[in-house]
């Protein structure tokens, strides 16, 4: 349950990590240290090719540090198993994968054991109350091929579901701009904020309503942290966090 998060929620350190993809290119990441408290909501802010969403992957263990390491609670991420790291750290995507079967078979996938009440808590907490009525066929709805047969926001929650279900301590959460309508973005923002609490959550953020509330901010730029502080500070630094705000820029999805 939420409760077990709340106890597990660790402390995430990168502690003067590089990183090339390419080295003819430059460093994807150039000498980052960044501390993220245990419970807290960081958001990675920056143009496109800044280096956030390298530094999420890092995160999970995509990539490992050049130089430089990454620890969960002091543990250097290459002492876990990557079994184990999957069960503290979760990616959280708007892309979902969903495949052709039902409602329970798309949220088993992330706990297999789980029961069937287990289920329908965890739609309850994503906010996907209309699956739960008889009418709509509940944890017995197809989804369809892709998930076809659900909208964006439905997809994005089943997501959100499955992370419930997961109920691993650290989230990073990949805001990839999608094109939702107000209600589903309103359910969507809700599903979240339940999720986030109590658990270190990493945003690869686009919105500026999420960086606002953001408990530290992170500007990244051409693969380095060039400030970090609260949407308040940033703004009255007069920097790239302000003119990035100025320019409505955060709103620009790029892939990194």
């Amino acid at each position: 349950g939420a409760s077990q998060a709340h106890r597990m929620a660790k402390q995430v350190v990168v502690d003067d990590v590089s990183f090339a993809y390419d080295y003819s290119k430059g460093n994807a990441l150039d000498l980052v240290s960044l501390s993220v408290n245990r419970g807290a909501t960081v958001a990675l802010v920056g143009r496109s090719g800044a280096g956030k969403t390298t530094l999420a992957h890092m995160l999970m263990r995509f990539w490992d540090p050049e130089s430089g390491r990454v620890t969960l609670n002091g543990h250097d991420l290459r002492d876990y198993r990557l079994t184990e790291l999957r069960d503290e750290v979760l990616l959280v995507a708007q892309d979902t994968y969903l495949f052709s079967g039902t409602v329970r078979d798309n949220l088993r996938v992330a706990r297999p054991e789980a029961s069937d009440d287990d289920l329908i808590d965890a739609l309850r907490l994503a906010g996907l109350e209309e699956f739960l009525g008889d009418k709509h066929g509940g944890l017995d709805k197809p989804v369809g091929e892709r998930g076809v047969q659900l909208s964006g926001g439905q997809r994005q929650r089943i997501a959100i579901a499955r992370a419930f279900l997961k109920d691993a301590p650290i989230i990073i959460l990949d805001e990839a701009t999608s094109h939702l309508d107000a209600v589903n973005e309103r359910l969507v923002h809700e599903a979240l904020e339940r999720l986030k609490a109590g658990r270190t959550t990493i945003v690869i953020a686009h919105r500026l309503s999420t960086v606002r509330d953001a408990d530290l901010i992170v500007v990244m730029h051409h693969g380095k942290v060039v400030e970090t502080g609260t949407h308040t500070k940033l703004l009255a630094g007069r920097g790239l966090y302000a003119s990035l705000v100025d320019a409505q820029l955060l709103a620009t999805a790029g892939s990194a």
